[in-house]
């Protein structure tokens, strides 16, 4: 619906703002003119939004300077392992497949050696 393009074409001025109190207010002021439509999945990601404010506002605090490169990248090696470790019966073998490859844990030794 038109309501909820702009509602998101809106959201979008969000990222331009400086100041963590600012952005702070607009949020707020977002949410609720999210809230008072009748689109239901703009409902949801504002409530979802309200609920994870503070953390948001991180953003604003530390001036732009994180990046959730490490957390993507990490995710990534989560997602690899769980596909290669598609055949598993168990998730106690998944769990320790994702043990062993984001901890760097040591490999075992073979009790055979592989020409």
């Amino acid at each position: 619906s038109i309501k909820g393009y702009l509602l998101r074409e809106d959201f979008q001025r969000f990222w331009d703002y400086q100041r963590p109190d600012f952005a702070g207010k607009f949020l707020d002021n977002w949410v609720t003119r999210a809230l008072q439509t009748d689109l239901e999945p703009m409902k949801k990601v504002a409530r979802m939004l309200r609920s994870h404010k503070p953390l948001i506002l991180n953003w604003f605090k530390a001036k732009g300077r994180l990046s959730s490169g490490a957390v993507e990248g990490m995710n990534l090696k989560a997602k690899l392992t769980m596909r290669k470790a598609f055949g598993f019966k168990t998730l106690k073998c998944l769990q320790i497949a994702l043990y062993h490859e984001l901890g760097k844990l040591p490999e075992p030794d073979y009790l055979h050696r592989f020409c």
